[in-house]
């Protein structure tokens, strides 16, 4: 296939137990890709093939798969729901043309759908509407379709009305066409009768259906006029419109079924085909220069173009490294020499397969619009630029959130060692927001995730998948340290021991500088005290020593550093003698600063049966939490709050026990804050000890 018309490219994402791998599961079986479908409960699922995926029940890597529908080609994305993982969520997203959100019946808009949806609203993706589990106890669509307006203050199109709720759902009513599609109770999704709209229905029908024609015919002038004249559209332009108000992010078209039973699915796939954007259709993904910034050029998606390649995901499994790309321009064929513009190397396309999860077709040719794997590529990771050798360009990179919490692990038996520095080696490739480095003093490898779940998952893929046995410490927290006072202060490095010296003289002022804005050396040394070859020497040596601060050891964020005098010797002036001047500087400066600890502040959303809610905001403010909001919904209510990561250790336990295993909580990062006194003086205390137990 090579039309670019008949390609989607879309992602499935959604909060945790919203149905997105049994939705994926359906669309693979009524696709014909697969014959028998998994289910999620009983750990056979397609997409969510590894052992943790299958045993507990959720998505952790996204997954991709290739199917076709009515001549048109899915390459179809399943990504995981929890907080942890949403770093496989941001960069699928990256890469797609268009999305279906699916949000549970009775859960509605959970908070990681709201995460979710925000990342797919700055990566301009198109998208569709499933409200799923229909069939559950306390589902109702209508309320779900007013929390997609209050809580995501986005505008849903309802294109089809559930017949029944609850038990009782039983199909659904097509709002275009006017028709009802009833399945019977064998549960396979080909058992349909297309019928008239049920009598009691008809009324309601017809108002969606009017607003939805307005909605539509507001993206066309033309038809617009001749609409408030009285005239109604064809389906044919009514569809043309949704169409072109789904791109531009005007609206939302909204469905409803029930994937488990397999009630509405297909009629989400005809709408993948009409209303999401083909390759062609999006915007063009922007050219960078070494600097990161914008050329103002694109990568055309055309298969007459020059090669151009994203590499979004890395795997490891039992064939070897999988680097999975998506093609913006060009084409790529077997056998191929293709450059990685960020290393600046060229390695050769051995293999190219088409992923059907976890089983793979081989492939000799791809083009623009395709996702694919190459297997067995050496250097290339996650964000880099693939591209053709002889035209060498870079695609907008991508960026990923720093970890905050980090547990120290090493194995029980010495033999492991190795083993276990290979396997975290394919594990950082494959997953940028893990990362890890080693403690020098103790030796121990401190490994670093987006949260507890994230990092529990990392030790049990070591022990199972790579058989290396750990003893993992206690969770640390990633804390930072910075200044609040403005010091000038002068250091003079001399050394004088036969031969030529050392001697470097700096006069300088330390300053507090703007929160995130890192560390910023800049200098007003005029008639050449210090001559300005040797400035990039004492700048050197400034940020090398932020890496570990004075208090703690902690890494040092918001500095400013003005150099603005000196001295300078004609014979033993060197840059290394400025760069020792300016890490002894940093040493005898800082504690003059009022340095200060700083933790994580994690942004904490919690839903809590309305019971509970006393004691849920009880314990969040014993945990030092600032209570900024709480919305009642139907089924509980939801609470946001900024939490210390120190004190959310454990949480989930503690929750699960006031809420009687009712309650449920998402948490991410939100920004660092000064630690109180108290708090302070415990973490250095804790880090001096362990320091000399080592």
């Amino acid at each position: 296939m090579t039309d670019l018309s008949k390609y989607r490219n879309i992602g499935i994402f959604a909060h945790v137990d919203a149905g997105k791998t049994t939705t994926t599961e359906r669309i693979l079986k009524l696709t014909g890709t697969i014959h028998k479908t998994g289910e999620v409960h009983d750990g056979e699922s397609t997409t969510d093939f590894m052992d943790q995926e299958a045993e507990r029940g959720i998505t952790i890597q996204s997954a991709a798969v290739t199917c076709f529908w009515k001549d048109h080609r899915f390459n179809i994305i399943d990504t995981p729901g929890h907080v942890d993982f949403t770093v496989e969520v941001y960069r699928s997203l990256k890469v797609l043309d268009g999305g279906i959100g699916v949000f549970c019946g009775s859960g509605g808009v959970e908070p990681q759908s709201e995460t979710n949806w925000r990342y797919a609203n700055e990566s301009g993706v198109s998208r569709l509407i499933f409200v799923n589990k229909l069939d559950r106890m306390g589902a109702d669509f209508y309320r779900v379709v007013d929390q997609v307006k209050n809580v995501l203050a986005a505008k849903p199109l309802v294109m089809t009305l559930p017949i029944g709720i609850e038990d009782q759902f039983s199909g659904v009513v097509d709002v275009l066409t006017r028709k009802a599609y009833v399945w019977d109770d064998t549960g396979l999704p080909e058992n349909y009768e297309i019928q008239d709209v049920p009598a009691d229905m008809v009324d309601d029908v017809e108002a969606y259906r009017e607003d939805m024609i307005e909605t539509a015919v507001e993206q066309d002038d033309d038809l617009m006029m001749a609409y408030m004249d009285g005239e109604e559209p064809s389906v044919e332009d009514i569809k043309r419109c949704i169409r072109t108000g789904t791109r531009n992010l005007a609206f939302f078209p909204t469905y409803c079924g029930s994937a488990f039973k397999n009630k509405g699915v297909q009629l989400v796939l005809d709408a993948v085909v009409d209303y999401l954007p083909n390759p062609t259709e999006v915007h063009e993904q922007p050219l960078m220069n070494e600097e990161g910034e914008e050329t103002g050029e694109h990568a055309v998606v055309s298969a007459d173009e020059t090669f151009k390649a994203l590499a979004f995901k890395i795997m490891d499994d039992r064939f070897g490294a999988l680097t999975f790309v998506r093609i913006y321009s060009g084409k790529l064929n077997k056998g191929d020499t293709i450059l990685n513009a960020f290393t600046g190397k060229t390695e050769r396309v051995g293999r190219m397969v088409e992923m059907q999860a976890d089983d793979r077709k081989e492939l000799t040719f791809a083009q623009a619009g395709d996702i694919i794997a190459i297997v067995g590529m050496k250097n290339v990771q996650t964000g880099h630029t693939l591209c053709d050798a002889k035209h060498p360009c870079t695609l907008e990179p991508m960026v990923f959130p720093t970890p905050v919490i980090e547990i120290a692990v090493k194995p029980k038996d010495k033999g492991s060692t190795e083993k276990m520095g290979i396997a975290i080696g394919k594990m950082v490739a494959e997953d940028p927001s893990f990362q890890v480095e080693t403690d020098e003093d103790s030796g121990e490898t401190i490994l670093k995730g987006m949260g507890e779940l994230h990092l529990d998952i990392k030790v049990d893929i070591l022990r199972r998948t790579y058989n290396v046995d750990l003893e993992v410490g206690q969770p640390q927290v990633a804390y930072r340290e910075t200044i609040t006072k403005e010091v000038e202060d002068s250091y003079t490095h001399k050394k004088q021991s036969g031969g030529s010296g050392q001697f470097g003289k700096i006069d300088y002022i330390i300053k507090p500088g703007e929160l995130n804005s890192g560390f910023k050396f800049k200098s007003t040394v005029v008639g050449g005290n210090v001559p300005k070859e040797f400035w990039p020497a004492i700048e050197k040596g400034f940020a090398s020593m932020m890496e570990q601060g004075v208090l703690a050891g902690f890494p040092t964020l918001d500095v400013e550093v003005e150099l603005f005098d000196g001295g300078f010797h004609a014979v033993d002036s060197s840059a290394i003698a400025y760069e020792i001047a300016a890490k002894g500087a940093f040493r005898q400066s800082m504690p003059k600063a009022a340095p200060q600890l700083l933790e994580p502040i994690m942004h904490v959303d919690v839903f809590s049966p309305e019971d509970n809610v006393g004691d849920v905001i009880g314990d969040l403010n014993r945990r030092r939490g600032m209570i900024k909001n709480q919305e009642a919904g139907s089924t509980g209510v939801r609470i946001k709050a900024d939490v210390p990561l120190s004190e959310m250790f454990g949480y989930i336990g503690h929750l699960r026990t006031i809420t009687s295993g009712r309650g449920q909580f998402s948490m991410e990062f939100d920004h660092y804050s000064a630690c109180p006194a108290n708090v302070a003086e415990k973490v250095i205390a804790d880090v001096k000890a362990r320091n000399e137990a080592k």
